[in-house]
């Protein structure tokens, strides 16, 4: 499965990028919302992993967006943001989940596989 993470943090896409590929699924990497819109744009994906705190565009408007593609790929938000006002506004926007910071590699793992799966 192709998988798309978004994360400003190095120290957050180095080690998911790792555990992802390890988990046998195809990963490219953003550090920007614009940049993750352009990926999405010229290739199909099917889970987005998506920080909410980004330079530029934040995790809120690339959801928006992703609105406005055809085939728009599964979205995990994963963020510092763990506020339930933030979690609701990310559910509504079209995200399939919502997990805060700091995660469990394990937790992130099955929810990951979990989407994949279409549960």
């Amino acid at each position: 499965m192709r998988i798309l993470v978004v994360d400003d943090e190095e120290s957050i896409l180095v080690p998911l990028e790792f555990l992802l590929k390890k988990a046998g699924h195809e990963v490219d990497l953003a550090q920007t919302g614009e940049e993750a819109l352009e990926k999405l744009q010229k290739a199909p994906y099917d889970l987005l992993v998506l920080d909410l705190m980004l330079p530029g565009l934040d995790g809120f408007a690339v959801l928006e967006r992703l609105k406005a593609l055809p085939q728009g790929p599964k979205v995990l938000v994963l963020t510092a943001r763990g506020r339930e006002a933030d979690r609701a506004k990310a559910l509504a926007l079209g995200a399939a989940a919502f997990m805060a910071k700091p995660f469990g590699i394990e937790d992130l793992l099955h929810q990951v596989e979990a989407l994949l799966e279409g549960r």
